[in-house]
């Protein structure tokens, strides 16, 4: 009976209402990989990274133009009415209406800043509900795993509005493929692309560079962009200290010149470069590659062009390092802060077997012993704590702000990381004394919510199947009331933890 608990809670998102693994929790978390769903409905109608990028580029194209004229006479513009993310239509080249006197560049700011928020709030609504109402949590847990391992940050201007597209786009279609694939996509993406500065990288000797070589202002804007090439050794394939140089660093970030983005390039790069293809899509800019043989981990890469990045990275996608660290960071988020010894080997061992087929690695970890050690092994990260409060008390539907606002007091707000690394995935990062009194304000307001509708003893045996601790059970049972009793529930040890 345990074993239902660490399924429901360990591997999955908290129990809902209506959830039963049935006396075979490992059978029911393998049919899961079976029943993910690429694009549940919550997400339908969320708009692609193309519009959004054509989006930006327009407000940007408008910022310019209003910087170069100045702003004309009329009525003032009208305020921006709040609507879901998929009802709103791009931004058009056309200067906002202003009042005489108004600054029409912070008129039209604030206008794009409230969109961008609009869209923001609706990617992490679809988020949630996803998570809220999928048959298949176990699956629904490895998209927030591998949307953290490959983090963006919508703190930066560009990402905000596509942090949400990153994620349902990049990852998602990948959860159940090869992680070579999921890698690729990942790197390809314009909200990566733009997040690492990779879009305006410009090789030293590339016909770009050259070609301004004689126009000092041009020049001076021009260079090359370390951050994606190192966040892909350091983070996203190889790991921190695994015999990679700052040399093979700046050798692979000259390889991935000319990986950029269509339709948002501007000054000498969107002049010279020719690139073209619809906006948003990944596009290879001759003009900006660095000509060339490379050398990095100890080998030649002589291919020209698009296809020497690729080469690498392909490299790299099944390279033993990788293996090892993806192994690592799997095994952390299922079986403890240190990771088991023997589960990372397995781990290990499956990818460079399989390539690195990421079904075959879920499978290793349902089949893992560690995994399902007795106890808690793991204290909740706000996201995974407010999920599970949510199926918890059996929500289903979410208002446009909540989400993103919980986050916020709770301090991990959805693809805001403070760092490439991503949210940080052990106890020491979210168990302090001010961070669990925020979830005990947090589930208050929910358990108030619910009006006494819910039977926190029932609720309790259920979501922990044999693993209710008899002080917590005797806790629930002495509560005022049945709100009180589900706010008990959801900071209790076993709920804080899983």
């Amino acid at each position: 009976m345990a074993g239902m608990s660490i399924a429901l809670n360990r591997f999955g998102l908290g129990a809902r209402p209506d959830d039963s693994p049935g006396d075979e929790p490992r059978a029911w978390l393998a049919q899961q990989l079976e029943r993910y769903v690429v694009a549940p409905p919550p997400m339908a109608g969320q708009p692609a990274s193309g519009t959004l990028v054509a989006q930006f580029a327009a407000y940007r194209e408008q910022i310019s133009q209003l910087r170069k004229s100045a702003p004309p006479a009329a009525p003032p513009t009208p305020p921006m009415t709040s609507r879901p993310a998929a009802a709103m239509a791009p931004l058009v080249p056309q200067p906002p209406i202003v009042q005489t006197g108004d600054d029409p560049a912070e008129a039209l700011r604030k206008q794009f800043g409230q969109q961008s928020r609009d869209l923001y709030n609706g990617a992490v609504t679809a988020r949630a509900l996803a998570a809220l109402q999928s048959p298949a949590p176990f699956a629904e847990r490895l998209v927030h795993f591998w949307a953290n391992h490959f983090a963006v940050s919508g703190d930066k201007m560009e990402v905000t509005n596509l942090a949400g597209a990153f994620e349902f786009e990049a990852i998602r279609p990948h959860v159940m493929g090869s992680f070579r694939d999921m890698l690729f996509a990942v790197e390809r993406h314009p909200a990566m692309l733009l997040f690492l500065d990779q879009a305006v990288s410009v090789g030293p000797n590339s016909p770009l560079a050259v070609r301004a070589g004689n126009r000092p202002n041009v020049r001076r804007n021009l260079g090359l962009n370390e951050n994606l090439a190192r966040e892909i050794m350091e983070l996203h394939t190889l790991g921190v200290r695994t015999g990679y140089s700052q040399a093979d660093v700046t050798e692979f970030a000259r390889a991935m010149t000319g990986w950029t983005v269509a339709g948002f390039g501007r000054g000498p790069i969107a002049k010279f470069t020719g690139a073209t293809g619809r906006p948003g899509d990944f596009v290879f800019a001759d003009a900006m590659h660095e000509p060339g043989t490379r050398t990095i981990l100890g080998q030649q890469w002589p291919q020209a062009g698009e296809a020497q990045a690729a080469a690498v990275l392909d490299h790299l996608a099944t390279h033993p390092a990788t293996a090892r660290h993806i192994a690592i960071k799997l095994a952390r988020h299922f079986a403890g802060d240190d990771p088991p010894p023997k589960l990372v080997a397995r781990l290990e061992a499956n990818f460079r077997k399989t390539g690195g087929d990421l079904p075959s690695l879920y499978r290793t970890l349902i089949a893992s012993p560690e995994c399902w050690a007795p106890g808690t092994v793991k204290f909740k990260s706000p996201w995974e704590w407010s999920i599970s409060a949510m199926r918890a008390v059996g929500t289903q539907q979410l208002q446009p702000n909540a989400v993103p606002g919980l986050m916020n007091q709770l301090g991990q707000p959805v693809w805001k990381p403070g760092s490439p690394a991503g949210w940080d995935d052990v106890a020491g990062a979210w168990a302090g004394p001010d961070a669990v009194l925020r979830r005990v304000e947090a589930a208050e307001r929910m358990a108030q919510r619910t009006r006494d509708q819910i039977d926190p003893r029932a609720r309790a045996a259920a979501m922990f199947p044999a693993a209710l601790r008899p002080a917590t059970a005797q806790a629930i049972a002495r509560a005022e009331s049945n709100s009180q009793g589900v706010a008990l529930l959801l900071v209790a040890p076993e709920f804080l933890r899983r």
